[in-house]
């Protein structure tokens, strides 16, 4: 392990990643000093656990301010959630200072074996799937990364695991040098995260990133029919769409090369894209040990998370579905082809200038009715209202409430959103519960 005794480290960012990493290059040896341009309020609990351990801090308009001078710092650890071209990243590139992320920095100190997950959607649920066939095989892991745990925390806990399943975004990969994984998963790629991506080019060439240190010896795992470079990794694909891959899902039955495996019938998670999420799983697993039929007996007892396809109610003939984490419009899409019933869409938040190209192509036939809430509302209306009746709603009990009325038996009243939930809500889960608080109440 790298010993950082004379190095001088800038954590930008004084959330849970940022505070991981300081506390990890403490243990390391190194002098630390964390920057974010919250106020004092804003950053209240987590000021006091930076002064419960006595780590320097500038904050506020200190940091706003703040004036880096070449050599003062050895290296800059940013969180995922800062965009380098920011006002205070930029103060630290100017001056000359070295970039990594969190990630990246935390791997460094990695020893235990890495599944790595990214793609556009189904990140979180495949992350907890591996994590839960191996607790179940007797292999200890913990979902982590992108999920909520930062890497840097999982070294600092005192915990040993023998396989980590970590999720990895975009913003993550960004700022990768070294990190390698034993197991690369690619589930999916759409568009998504164009406010901070110049173009859809530049946010896939960032989740391409995942395999940029591939060896023969590790493993890509990618969904089937992606124009995707897995470079020098083994290369295995998965489908619920077609019998065309290495691993697929058919009529309720799982393949491997066209062998049947296994049952659906016993898995507590709706349509075909959670069989990809699963499939996924089956084969990083299979890396380890694990056979495909042993993995899927521990997935029986795994239960459907919350905000994702989440049946919240069968009320008056109609199905109340909660999928607040569908944030762009791939997983919207994924959400209503994984559904029999035809649909009414509760839909709208912040704009993040997707494209509805493909939501506009499946509507027809599939989707009732749409009900749009949040800042683009109005133009979401506008963008559907030539193909199905389009209504706004001010808040999510009426939304609710319209689309109920907009339903007819039979249907499944859907909040998927296909975009962020910052200009009403604190996060998709706020929303999501919002909208399940909504459905219990009608009578």
């Amino acid at each position: 392990m790298p010993r950082l005794d004379t190095q001088r480290i800038a954590i930008l960012g004084a959330g849970r990643s940022g505070l991981a990493a300081a506390r990890l290059a403490r243990v390391h040896g190194a002098s630390v000093t964390v920057f974010d341009t919250g106020t004092t309020a804003e950053l209240k609990s987590k000021l006091a656990a930076l002064e419960a351990e006595s780590i320097p801090f500038v904050i506020d308009k200190a940091a706003s301010e703040l004036v880096i001078s070449p050599g003062q710092f050895d290296l800059c650890i940013t969180s995922p959630g800062i965009d380098e071209s920011w006002p205070l990243p930029q103060k630290f590139i100017t001056a000359g200072v070295p970039f990594t992320g969190e990630t990246e920095f935390a791997f460094t100190f990695c020893s235990t074996p890495i599944i790595a997950i990214t793609g556009t959607n189904g990140k979180s649920t495949c992350t907890e799937l591996i994590a839960n066939i191996l607790n179940g095989s007797c292999l200890r892991s913990l979902p982590c990364g992108n999920h909520g745990v930062p890497l840097s925390e999982v070294l600092t806990s005192g915990q040993t695991y023998d396989v980590l399943s970590l999720e990895i975004s975009s913003f993550q990969l960004d700022t990768i040098a070294t990190f390698r994984p034993r197991v690369g998963i690619w589930l999916n790629f759409a568009d998504d995260h164009l406010d901070r991506y110049p173009n859809r080019e530049a946010y896939f060439a960032a989740k391409a990133r995942i395999f940029e240190n591939s060896t023969p010896d590790d493993l890509a795992v990618v969904l089937h029919g992606e124009p995707f470079p897995t470079g020098s990794a083994r290369r295995t694909t998965f489908s619920a769409f077609g019998l065309s891959a290495d691993f697929t899902f058919s009529d309720g039955t799982f393949y491997a090369h066209g062998q049947p495996f296994g049952s659906s019938a016993d898995l507590n998670l709706l349509g075909r894209h959670n069989m990809e999420n699963v499939l996924a799983a089956l084969i990083a697993c299979a890396e380890f040990g694990i056979t495909p039929a042993a993995s899927l007996q521990a997935l029986k007892s795994y239960g459907v998370p919350p905000h994702r396809c989440e049946l919240v109610r069968d009320f008056d003939g109609r199905r109340y579905i909660n999928d607040s984490k569908a944030t762009n419009v791939h997983a919207v899409c994924a959400c209503i082809r994984a559904l029999d019933e035809t649909v009414v869409l509760i839909a709208g938040g912040l704009d993040k200038h997707l494209d509805y190209t493909p939501l506009r192509e499946l509507v027809p036939g599939r989707v009732r009715a749409m009900v749009t809430i949040g800042t683009i509302a109005q133009s979401l209306k506008a963008q559907f209202e030539d193909l199905i009746p389009c209504h706004t709603a001010p808040d999510m009990p009426s939304a609710v409430s319209q689309a109920r009325a907009l339903s007819h038996p039979g249907d499944a009243i859907v909040l998927s959103p296909t975009t962020s939930s910052f200009d009403m809500f604190s996060g998709y889960a706020e929303r999501g519960n919002v909208f399940r608080s909504a459905a219990l109440a009608l009578n």
